[in-house]
C-alpha cells in the first residue's frame, strides 16, 4: 500500500507545484505538499494570515488532494467530471489509494487551474 499511495502523492504533487512561482510553499515534505497566498487573507477571520490554497497529504488510507478555491468559489464545483467527483469527500477534498488516471489528473490540473485564476480575479493570490 506504501507504494501506492507514494505513486499516488508524485502524480498529484505536480498539479499543485507548478504554482509554487506565485503561491508560498507552506510545507514540502514527503507526506505533505501545501501552498498558501503569499500576501495576508483579506478575511477577518483569517487575522491576517495567508490563504490556504491547496495540498497534496500522504495519509493512513489514502492520498487527499485539497483545493480551497472550490469552497470559496462554489460555482466551480460544476466544471468537475463525473469520475473525479466520486473521489471528493467533503467541500474540497479528492481521496486517492492508488495513481489517479490521467484523466483524473487532467481534471484536477482543469480544477486548479480555473481556481487560481478565480482567486487571481479576486486579487486573492
Amino acid at each position: 500500500m506504501a507504494a501506492e499511495f507514494a505513486a499516488a502523492f508524485a502524480a498529484l504533487k505536480p498539479v499543485l507545484a507548478k504554482y509554487a512561482n506565485r503561491l508560498a510553499v507552506k510545507a514540502d515534505t514527503p507526506g505533505e505538499y501545501a501552498l498558501v497566498t503569499k500576501s495576508a487573507s483579506p478575511f477577518q477571520q483569517h487575522k491576517g494570515q495567508p490563504l490556504d490554497f491547496g495540498s497534496v497529504r500522504l495519509g493512513k488510507a489514502y492520498v487527499s488532494f485539497h483545493l480551497m478555491p472550490i469552497y470559496m468559489c462554489p460555482a466551480l464545483i460544476k466544471s468537475i467530471s463525473p469520475a473525479l467527483k466520486k473521489r471528493m469527500q467533503g467541500k474540497t477534498c479528492f481521496n486517492f489509494k492508488t495513481e489517479p488516471e490521467p484523466e483524473l489528473i487532467a481534471g484536477l490540473t482543469l480544477l486548479t487551474e480555473a481556481g487560481f485564476k478565480r482567486w487571481s480575479e479576486e486579487k486573492w493570490v
